[in-house]
């Protein structure tokens, strides 16, 4: 059993230090989510995650990822040491976003200067198996998105049973299967074009045709769509497979507002 418990479901979005996004993360501690695991392209900076802190109470806030080539070791230990001083537990940093010819290297020379970050306050946004063993070595776990309940056994494996599993999974609250297929489409089209997606696409089973087409099936598979039952059920497939915690992304096909009301609406299926 991992040291860090989240329970079974949080969320994932991408937040800011504006009003709506401090109001969001005051919604989603209200309904009774654990956690919130921050998108690390929407990020601004290390001072929202400060920010969101001090406007909630109890919710914990994991950095879903920092790039560790955007910040620097130095300034996740010092606002890991402020944030765990004023507020202990409540940040978690889950780091990834190593490019160039040598992630794993990079990832490695990364931690050896994260040591005011204890081994189990970190997490890795791992895809690939050498990854994923980085993660059991020198983390608390791992935190891969886009990913099949039997990738998830696969992950579990590579752990082993006592590192924090979490799976970021796309959810479309929308029981109408063209309209949910569209929008969760929309959203997943952008990852085939990065290369580590592709890979870890490819190694799921999914063909050159799957990545270019976007069928029915790969859509199904990566995206719980239905209604706020059905998608629980659909989720639950990670935990059985092993995953400690499933964060939900949830997409609406609007840009912009945080998907409260779905995040709301979605609560007694996943927290009760």
């Amino acid at each position: 059993m991992t040291s860090l418990d989240f329970g079974p479901f949080g969320i994932t979005t991408g937040l800011t230090s504006s009003s709506d996004s401090l109001d969001a993360a005051q919604a989603a501690e209200d309904l009774g989510y654990p956690a919130i695991w921050l998108s690390g392209g929407p990020l601004p900076g290390l001072q929202t995650v400060t920010d969101l802190i001090r406007a909630t109470s109890t919710i914990r806030f994991v950095t879903g990822i920092l790039s560790v080539d955007t910040y620097s070791a130095a300034d996740v230990t010092s606002a890991y040491a402020a944030l765990e001083a004023a507020a202990p537990g409540r940040f978690i940093v889950g780091l990834g976003g190593a490019h160039g010819p040598h992630p794993i290297a990079r990832l490695n020379e990364y931690l050896d200067q994260l040591d005011g970050v204890p081994t189990n306050h970190r997490l890795l946004a791992a895809l690939g198996p050498r990854m994923l063993e980085l993660a059991a070595e020198r983390t608390a776990g791992a935190y891969p998105f886009l990913i099949t309940p039997e990738y998830t056994a696969e992950a579990r494996k590579t752990l082993g049973p006592d590192k924090l599993l979490t799976v970021a999974h796309l959810v479309v609250l929308e029981s109408d299967p063209a309209r949910a297929r569209a929008i969760a489409r929309d959203t997943i089209s952008f990852f085939p074009k990065i290369p580590g997606y592709a890979a870890s696409l490819k190694r799921q089973g999914f063909t050159d045709a799957d990545l270019a087409d976007l069928p029915d099936h790969l859509v199904d598979s990566l995206a719980a769509w239905g209604s706020p039952s059905e998608i629980a059920d659909k989720l639950h497939q990670h935990h059985t497979a092993g995953a400690d915690h499933v964060a939900i992304n949830v997409i609406t096909g609007i840009t912009g507002p945080q998907p409260v009301d779905q995040w709301r609406a979605l609560a007694p299926a996943l927290l009760s």
